[in-house]
């Protein structure tokens, strides 16, 4: 059985140690392993672990197994499994801390692209938590705290009790726009039940695309109509398109959403797709699709991370569904507007 592993994110101060504290002391009958990046603002040790040891697990109360890291994930990651082969230590599931002004990018590729990693785990979301009251500032300011949303597949957003309706209800428009994929929910400081952290499967190719039903509404051009709206997003244009919302801000984290009801050429979109990722990977945060392909009566998923992209077929179209694809793409500055000429260029 491979182990299920989570990512914590987010930034200073946004209730990461809170919820992993509740994760390690609380009576919830699981066993989980943490690891935890030492340059942590505030050390979990002090209130709950046992201090000054130089064992670097450590074994809490309730069963679960907190670790710090001193060398690279890899190694912590295999040294764990390793261990646990050996029955040395007992876990069911990990979850890792990163480290406020962590990119979640690498640590997500080292589950794909290190063998002996992907043998023992199985990554199964990244969570990004999101605080109310400083989110707006840090998201103009820090590009890692963009990031950090772009990759999210559950963000969670405390401390919305120092912020009032208005403000709360801006920062979801905006993280909306930056990443529609995640269901984003406020939380009273650390209060999460510990079902709505686990077993997301944020990871796997399931044929269920969720993005925000909102901000499809939002997107209404998001894909007959692009031609004449392009400049729109160009940040000097940046106007509000007589909706509620002022986007005075532009971030450069954004997604967008390619739909179409004409069937792709598999050969073309591969060529296409290898294309984008071989030049845009690096800026290329999450990606996913339910696809209808010329060929096969199945859906095609595919999703990927920066440059690992990974594809399979689905379940089969069913008799009265309309087949068409849906792809989101969340990304640094992805232009828009290739993206669409080229799949455009893809269908049937």
């Amino acid at each position: 059985m491979l182990i299920p592993t989570t990512v914590l994110t987010g930034f200073l101060g946004s209730g990461k140690t809170t919820l992993l504290k509740r994760v390690l002391s609380e009576a919830h009958g699981m066993k989980i392993a943490v690891i935890e990046n030492e340059f942590g603002e505030e050390n979990i040790d002090n209130e709950i672990l046992v201090a000054d040891t130089n064992e670097q697990i450590i074994q809490m109360s309730n069963g679960c197994v907190c670790c710090t890291i001193r060398e690279d994930l890899r190694t912590t990651l295999r040294d764990l499994a390793e261990r646990r082969r050996k029955g040395e230590l007992d876990f069911e599931r990990l979850v890792i801390e990163t480290t406020g002004l962590a990119d979640p990018g690498p640590v997500a590729q080292t589950f794909f692209m290190d063998d002996e990693v992907a043998e023992s785990y199985l990554l199964d979301s990244i969570l990004t938590l999101v605080d109310a009251k400083h989110a707006p500032q840090q998201l103009n300011d820090r590009q890692e705290a963009r990031r950090q949303v772009g990759f999210a597949d559950q963000i969670f957003i405390s401390k919305s009790d120092l912020v009032d309706a208005a403000e709360l209800d801006a920062l979801q428009h905006r993280l909306k726009h930056m990443n529609p994929r995640a269901p984003h929910k406020a939380v009273h400081f650390g209060e999460v039940s510990i079902k709505e952290v686990f077993d997301l499967h944020g990871f796997n190719l399931n044929a269920k695309l969720d993005i925000d039903p909102e901000f499809l509404q939002d997107n209404s051009h998001a894909h007959h109509d692009h031609a004449h709206g392009e400049h729109c997003d160009h940040p000097s244009h940046q106007h509000d398109h007589g909706g509620g919302h002022h986007h005075h801000h532009d971030d450069d984290v954004k997604s967008f959403v390619f739909k179409s009801n004409r069937a792709f050429d598999p050969a073309k979109l591969e060529d296409f797709l290898g294309a984008i990722v071989n030049i845009y990977g690096p800026r290329m945060l999450r990606y996913k699709g339910v696809l209808f392909m010329k060929g096969t009566e199945r859906k095609v998923i595919f999703q990927g991370v920066h440059q690992l992209m990974g594809s399979d077929l689905g379940p089969a179209w069913a008799a009265d569904e309309v087949r068409n694809s849906k792809m989101v793409f969340i990304g640094l500055d992805l232009p828009k507007d290739i993206f669409f000429q080229g799949l455009d260029k893809c269908l049937v």
